[in-house]
């Protein structure tokens, strides 16, 4: 079980990942945060986490809104929601703890944080900062974190140049990869040399992930400034999460399983899904309701969630994970490409029926831009692409082949959109739609990351459409590709291995896909950042490497203009 935290009194001395309790006055320190989440043109919400029960308030210009924190499983947080903001405006915000002020810290180094709401008008400049898989410092020779590297940068300059959103594309925490310092923390819970070994296996670890993770000064600043969307990827539960039916009945046959799961989507929920939504979608949302405003421990409710979460009936699920972000002109929208796979019964499918259907039905719309997130690229390196899809078929063979094409694909990870190529087709055709409708957006764009290198790729159909079409990747943040690895990835890209692959896939009876696509850059390696700029129909990708100098720009490329 969790250990739960006390609410005794107590005094709390901060410390890098955490806090640590004494005896003393009865008050709450705040332990995470704060983290901006959801921000439009009137309405901002702020989440955080302390170290005991308290009333949280945020105070922004003349606005302000508090709201009491809630539990789960010992740990106590608080989102609070600003409504009646101006458009348009910029607000340094101040936190309180039962009217003791919290943030900013005093002794920071950095500038106020400070909540920026959108214009109402449409066509101004947006910016969206995106990337994924950033393991936290500890792991040795990872190189410069770029979103550290870029907090740097962006404190020391003027604010109209900072983006308006942050958009994290999977793996936030690293649950099956801990670091040393991780590790001793293990230890002293439990016994490492009992399955999963250093592996986190309840709420109470992946909380300390988290603290780990978003705790360094410069992420926290950053988080803090900056509206920021997440989505998770595999390695927020284990790596090749939910790769394929034979993958999750082994997972599920280890008595650490179920447990370790239950917790990943707990905290996920708490940690990253609940500030996706907005105001209107956390009035709606009946699990908010019981979370936010039950009393006592919340934990049972979450649980019950999760399980839900991961049943799969009659090729449906329960739980929804993807969302939908309006900037103005420009839509977002988040698929969740790991835990809505339908996988039993013979099907295979990155969602469900309705979720995919919610999907198609949220990208129509009348706007300048579309931008599909996925933790998953849409498009691979076309070799791999074909080799995933022919992999695909070959798992379905009775006896030996199947089983040992199987092994590859777990393996190999082949488990990205065109191994689900039914899925990926379907993705496909809702993109031709999108390009040909009267109200056609400039670019469709799916920003995607996990596979540790970075690329952009310009998608063409056999059909005419209006809206130019990509697929860009940036991964890793903060981690690594080995050395080997790197020809092998740059080979996807070579034409005579996507001929070769192409008739592999033929071969094996899958037919070639309606898209083709070729890379503008990439592929480029090492730790980066994605700065996409849209201005009405305007659009431009600038993707920044971090150098122990600091970012350097790799390529800028207009998509739109």
């Amino acid at each position: 079980m969790p250990q739960r935290r006390g609410t005794r009194s107590r005094v709390a001395l901060r410390r890098p990942g955490g806090v640590v309790s004494l005896p003393g006055v009865s008050q709450a320190e705040l332990v995470l945060g704060p983290l901006l989440r959801h921000v439009d043109a009137t309405s901002a919400t702020v989440w955080v986490e302390t170290s005991a029960p308290c009333e949280v308030a945020v105070e922004a210009g003349t606005a302000g809104a508090r709201a009491p924190t809630f539990e789960v499983s010992g740990h106590h947080y608080a989102l609070v929601v600003l409504t009646g903001l101006e458009p348009a405006a910029s607000l340094p915000y101040t936190v309180r703890l039962d009217g003791r002020a919290v943030w900013p810290e005093p002794d920071s180094r950095f500038p106020a944080s400070r909540i920026r709401t959108l214009p109402t008008a449409g066509g101004a400049l947006f910016r969206l900062l995106c990337g994924s898989c950033r393991q936290p410092n500890g792991f040795g020779a990872l190189g410069s974190d770029a979103l550290e590297a870029y907090a740097e940068r962006m404190a020391r300059q003027p604010e109209d140049t900072w983006p308006q959103a942050l958009l994290l594309l999977g793996d936030q925490v690293y649950a099956d990869e801990t670091t040393v310092a991780t590790r001793r923390w293990l230890a002293g819970r439990r016994d490492l040399r009992r399955a999963p070994g250093s592996e986190v296996t309840d709420f109470e670890e992946y909380a300390h992930l988290y603290r780990e993770t978003w705790g360094d000064p410069a992420m926290r600043w950053l988080i803090s400034t900056l509206p920021v969307s997440m989505i998770f990827d595999d390695h927020d539960v284990r790596d090749d999460w939910n790769t394929s039916e034979a993958w999750r009945e082994r997972m599920r046959r280890q008595p650490w399983w179920e447990g370790r799961l239950r917790a990943a989507f707990m905290s996920y929920w708490v940690y990253q899904h609940l500030g996706n939504l907005g105001p209107a979608e956390l009035a709606d949302d009946p699990t908010v309701a019981d979370v936010l405003g039950g009393p006592g421990d919340r934990a049972e409710v979450l649980r019950e969630l999760a399980d839900r979460a991961d049943h799969e009936l009659d090729g449906r699920k329960d739980v929804r994970w993807s969302y939908r972000r309006q900037f103005g002109r420009v839509r977002l929208l988040v698929i969740d490409s790991r835990a809505g796979r339908i996988l039993g019964g013979g099907r295979r499918s990155m969602l469900d029926e309705d979720e995919f259907r919610w999907v198609e039905d949220n990208a129509v719309g009348d706007h300048d831009h579309l931008l599909i997130g996925s933790s998953l690229p849409w498009l691979l390196p076309p070799a791999f692409s074909h080799l995933e899809s022919a992999n695909e078929r070959a798992c379905t063979r009775p006896g030996r082949r199947g089983r040992f094409a199987e092994w590859i694909r777990q393996a190999a990870d082949l488990e990205h959109w065109a191994a689900f190529r039914d899925s990926f087709d379907r993705l496909s055709r809702l993109i031709v739609r999108i390009g040909q409708s009267r109200d056609a957006p400039a670019t469709v764009s799916v920003l995607s990351g996990d596979v540790h290198h970075s690329y952009v790729a310009g998608a063409r159909f056999p059909w005419r459409l209006t809206s130019a079409v990509f697929q860009l990747t940036c991964s890793p943040l903060h981690n690594k590709v080995p050395w080997y690895l790197r020809g092998v990835l740059r080979a996807g890209w070579w034409s005579v291995a996507e001929r070769l692959a192409r008739r592999w896939s033929r071969w094996a009876g899958v037919e070639p896909p309606e898209v083709e696509w070729s890379r503008t850059t990439g592929p480029h390696f090492g730790n980066a950042v994605l700065t996409l700029e849209l201005a009405g129909r305007r659009a431009e990708a600038i993707l920044e490497c971090a150098r122990p100098e600091g970012l350097v720009e790799q390529a800028r490329l207009p998509l739109a203009l």
